[in-house]
């Protein structure tokens, strides 16, 4: 049964490739015409594959809407938890995880800090979002024009002396966070508050989430928070292995 099963789910990587008709499937799994042909008529049956009237096969629509539906149903903050807490655990930081949403970036997870200083942030509460690392690395990844016009509709607030003066810097700062694949806060928001984050990204590769660790400098520098960062960026990928659903990377 197991052989049957694996033969059935090889043919779906072989038809998203293209349609391929009984004796192209047959020849890609190794197997008799006949074999082939009950494969492909329980998966049609499935509506996983589709008969076209030149006989060749090709993916179902059925298999459109279940990845659909898989998708719309991942809750990017379930699978981060564990691996929030364990960054968590490492470093002895606070660590937020925060999604944008209706033209807010949110907070949707904090992991506290083991150290008696605490962040005032909260889970549901907007971020700053011209300042904000997690913010930064959401609104990187929208196409040009997105950004572009995002940025010329934000107020530029002057939190700090190291906050973002206007819109043009932002783009700068969001086009520097595309090539570079990370983003910093260091004191933009706050003047003792740093900030280090990485984006956490879906099957597609856009970006889903955000992910970030911060410290007030009273507990450790920028350049000791910064020193981090190796590790926020596999926690992050390790997060978007498993919403995207692949394996886990095996630890060297």
């Amino acid at each position: 049964m197991s052989q049957t099963v694996d033969r059935a789910l090889s043919i779906l990587p072989l038809l998203a490739e293209g349609p391929a008709d009984l004796g192209q499937v047959a020849d890609r799994l190794g197997v008799h015409k006949s074999t082939a042909l009950r494969l492909l008529r329980t998966l049609h049956e499935h509506g996983l594959v589709f008969r076209q009237s030149d006989q060749r096969y090709r993916l179902g629509a059925r298999l459109f809407a279940l990845a659909q539906e898989a998708v719309e149903n991942l809750d990017v903050r379930e699978i981060a938890h564990p691996h929030l807490l364990a960054l968590n655990e490492r470093c002895g930081h606070t660590v937020h995880l925060a999604v944008y949403e209706d033209g807010e970036v949110l907070y949707i997870d904090k992991v506290e800090s083991r150290y008696p200083v605490r962040m005032y942030s909260r889970i549901g509460k907007p971020v700053a979002i011209t300042v904000a690392a997690v913010a930064k690395l959401l609104l990187a990844d929208f196409p040009e024009a997105e950004r572009r016009a995002l940025a010329e509709k934000l107020d530029y607030p002057t939190y700090t002396s190291r906050s973002t003066p206007n819109a043009a810097a932002f783009l700068r700062e969001l086009e520097k966070v595309r090539e570079q694949g990370w983003a910093t806060d260091l004191g933009g928001h706050e003047e003792s508050i740093n900030c280090v984050g990485a984006p956490i990204r879906g099957a597609d590769g856009r970006v889903v989430a955000a992910m970030s660790v911060s410290a007030p400098n009273v507990v450790v520098t920028a350049e000791e928070l910064l020193a981090l960062l190796p590790l926020v960026r596999r926690t992050a990928e390790a997060i978007s292995r498993e919403y995207s659903g692949h394996a886990p990377l095996k630890e060297a």
